[in-house]
């Protein structure tokens, strides 16, 4: 259930603890915690409260975000080959599949990752995925293009796609008669 700020105020004692200091609570113990279960639980409790938009605010104050994707996570992920793996996943006909491996390409991206995050085959697949019907998929896709990429692989990406070919150097692109890419 999506809250507003007046149930949660509602909900909440005078005397009790606000979302944002229960949150921080969470984030302390988190930080102390020297028992891995105990750290599971938290991370856990974490995720549930990103469900609610009215929290996102407080997620990004209190950096939230970083204790489920720290520095050594990405370093692991890429040291192990997951660059390849998730580009891999950009050819799913599911468009939520595509739009997480999107989002994981990005905030993969480190000077070590680039070259081959922003290949020719997956800029022409970005390039492809900014012209897409739906908005989501074309919104994301232009956000990668312009945040990640050089002026120069725009415009051979662009240059490249123009074929009309529903492939990309090997990356088939998602239908766009699948239910699941149409938006909603």
């Amino acid at each position: 259930m999506f809250s507003s700020q007046r149930h949660l105020d509602a909900r909440t004692p005078a005397d009790g603890v606000g979302r944002l200091a229960f949150l921080q609570q969470l984030v302390t113990e988190f930080q102390t915690s020297t028992d891995d279960g105990a750290k599971e639980q938290v991370l856990a409790n974490l995720a549930n409260f990103a469900y609610d938009p009215i929290n996102y605010n407080y997620l990004r104050e209190l950096n939230v975000i970083d204790l489920f994707l720290d520095r050594s996570n990405k370093d692991y992920i890429i040291s192990c080959g997951g660059v390849k793996l998730i580009i891999d996943v950009l050819s799913r006909p599911e468009e939520e599949t595509v739009l997480s491996a999107i989002t994981a390409l990005m905030f993969l991206t480190t000077p070590q990752s680039k070259t081959e995050i922003t290949a020719p085959s997956v800029v022409e697949c970005m390039h492809r995925f900014a012209q897409s019907t739906s908005r989501r998929l074309s919104n994301l896709a232009s956000v990668f293009l312009q945040d990640y990429c050089t002026d120069a692989q725009r415009q051979q990406a662009a240059e490249s796609s123009g074929c009309g070919d529903s492939h990309i150097v090997g990356i088939p692109l998602p239908s766009s008669d699948n239910p699941s890419s149409a938006d909603a």
